[in-house]
């Protein structure tokens, strides 16, 4: 691990838009049948798919959006299945074209409908089952569709509450998830002509999550919680709704991952995260097949990310904390390694900085971990200090290729990342101890990780920021208002101001998780006391740092308004605030002009209020 102390030689001040454009080439898939590539490749500024021959050739282009990048695609026979919304609004419709280009077809055509992918049907080139919203925007009915003709065929209509639905190995639609907020349940149906019936019912709280059914299509193997802190991957029998037979656990974190192949019909490994990722293989073959590419690309992070259906041929992604790396075509009879792209070969990774994993003591006795990202060539002393605080909440930090803190390290600046009570994967506990403390406990570990590294010399007390989108965007405008002498800057992206107007505006297909949402952060009426003294809107008489807010119109989660309110809130009292608002962005933005003009926007705004030493 790199020492606290200065690194090797100062880093070369590489441009900002070369963190933030677009990759050269990306999302490598190979075609079932094993003979075609597709990727992602900017045209026309926007990400679309590219094809060619896996033996070599000219690539052709088959789709052509110009007005956003594909957000994800995949293989369907010989044809491609991609996803778009529409300026933002996460209303995704899943869209097909052929491998050799031609007219695209929208499989969920409507102004407002939002689509999701339940099973691509590996061993039927014609079908997906996919679920939307077009009847009703609440909630998901099922649908197997006709990738050439357009034609759905109805599977199974949603009673209300039902959140998520799975599929056995035939692709049967076999399970379903029902939530009234506060409760949940596990359905379970013998085949698709039964009907469903629920066989566990938990508190929110507990996790019996299915991954996948076993080999035989009769059990399941499920990430669970139940009686216990931290999720573990078992089998599980629908017939008595217990879990059976422990595959694997961590005493330190959640294990909620599980792989299998497809073909041999073995499971191949488990994946967890620590600082790092940790595996546990079941197969012989698997390891040793990971093990070859590993000792080929030493330094590297690997991963498998695509196969064909004979599963000879696969895709490998390279990556580490200071590049996302490069792409390579694995053939796994000749040992191969062949290499596909580099992601984005104008960004030098010796000149970037090294992501380190820190842990510190909250004040109430609570360990938090992090990790901490110091600016290459410059002595780890009082330095200027961005805190970069992730949204969700209810996700994490994890070591990687992060743009904005390669970027921030770039420029002078330490960078700290902190996985605050309530970040996924520390197990359940950590997790409740999120519950109704935004703006409180929560923040509190943000602002005890700042002072620690205060304490230890590293950061310049005077020079620390605040940063982060949704809800660390709330972290920000919380950090700002409720600590205010902490931090000498702010910059908000796409954050939440006002926790009242916030739950109010969500989503319609959110209203399902609404109970739970209320119970997690407040609710509206019997704690409107507890959320309006942890909305920042109604503090802004105590913000005095400066602020840069950064706003998508179209944002479904967190609405225009939540920033709007802010922002003329800071302006009635004369408080510098620059407001950045995209018509064609939604949470968080997607294209690639607006990225350069946010981040272009905190360079400039960061180097006036910390005046960085770089």
């Amino acid at each position: 691990m790199p020492s606290g102390g200065a690194q090797a030689t100062p880093a070369a001040r590489i441009p900002l838009r070369d963190f933030f454009r677009n990759p050269e080439q990306t999302a490598f898939a190979i075609s079932p049948d094993g003979r075609y590539l597709a990727w992602l490749a900017p045209w026309e500024r926007r990400l679309n798919v590219f094809v060619r021959p896996v033996a070599g050739g000219e690539a052709l282009r088959v789709t052509a959006e110009t007005a956003r990048d594909i957000g994800g695609y995949f293989w369907k026979g010989e044809r491609i299945v991609f996803v778009k919304d529409f300026g933002g609004d996460e209303n995704f419709h899943v869209v097909t074209v052929d491998r050799t280009g031609g007219e695209p077809r929208d499989l969920t055509p409507g102004d407002k409908v939002k689509a999701d992918v339940v099973d691509i049907l590996e061993d039927d080139d014609r079908h997906l089952i996919l679920s939307h919203n077009r009847r009703d925007e609440s909630v998901f009915d099922v649908f197997r569709i006709d990738v050439t003709t357009g034609a759905e065929t109805l599977i199974a209509e949603n009673p209300g509450n039902i959140v998520s639905w799975g599929t056995d190995h035939d692709g049967k639609l076999r399970v379903a998830g029902t939530s009234d907020g506060v409760n949940t349940s596990l359905l379970y149906r013998e085949s698709e002509d039964a009907p469903f019936r629920p066989i566990v019912t938990t508190s929110f709280k507990e996790t019996v999550a299915p991954l996948f059914f076993t080999f035989d299509n009769r059990r399941l193997y499920v990430a669970s919680n139940r009686g216990r802190d931290k999720a573990a991957i078992f089998e599980f029998d629908p017939a008595t709704a217990q879990e059976g037979e422990l595959l694997v656990e961590s005493d330190e974190v959640d294990v909620e991952s599980l792989s299998y192949s497809r073909k041999r019909k073995v499971l191949t490994a488990a994946r967890w995260v620590t600082w790092k990722v940790q595996r546990r293989f079941f197969d012989a073959e698997t390891e040793a097949m990971f093990r070859d590419v590993e000792a080929k690309l030493p330094g590297f992070e690997v991963s498998f990310t695509s196969t064909n259906k004979d599963e000879d041929k696969f895709i490998v992604a390279a990556t580490s904390d200071r590049t996302p790396g490069q792409r390579y075509l694995y053939d796994k009879t000749t040992r191969e390694l062949t290499l596909l792209a580099d992601v984005a070969p104008w960004l030098p990774a010796d000149e970037l900085a090294a992501m380190r994993p820190v842990t510190y003591t909250a004040r109430d006795g609570l360990v938090i971990h992090g990790y901490l990202t110091l600016p290459k060539g410059v002595e780890a002393r009082n330095l200027p200090v961005v805190v970069n605080v992730h949204g969700g909440p209810w996700a994490r930090d994890v070591w990687g290729f992060n743009p904005e803190v390669q970027f921030l390290a770039n420029r002078g600046y330490a960078v700290l990342q902190v996985n605050f009570r309530g970040s996924t994967g520390y197990g359940r506990a950590f997790w409740e101890a999120s519950f109704r403390e935004w703006g409180r406990k929560m923040q509190d570990d943000v602002t005890d990780g700042v002072r620690w590294l205060v304490g230890e010399g590293i950061a310049d007390a005077k020079r620390v920021a605040i940063y982060g989108g949704s809800y660390g965007g709330y972290a920000t405008l919380a950090g700002l208002a409720f600590t205010p002498d902490l931090y000498a800057a702010g910059v908000d992206y796409v954050g939440v101001s006002n926790l009242l107007t916030f739950m109010k505006a969500i989503p319609p297909y959110w209203k399902p998780m609404l109970a739970m949402l209320q119970e997690m952060v407040g609710d509206m009426e019997s704690d409107e006391a507890l959320l309006r003294a942890a909305s920042p809107v109604f503090h802004a008489e105590r913000i005095t740092a400066p602020l840069l807010i950064a706003q998508g119109a179209n944002d479904p989660r967190v609405v225009k308004a939540e920033s709007d309110q802010m922002v003329a809130a800071m302006r009635a009292r004369g408080v510098e605030v620059e407001y950045l608002v995209k018509d064609d962005e939604g949470h968080g933005f997607r294209n690639e002009e607006n990225r350069f003009e946010f981040y272009e926007a905190m360079e400039r705004f960061l180097a006036k209020h910390l005046a960085a030493a770089s």
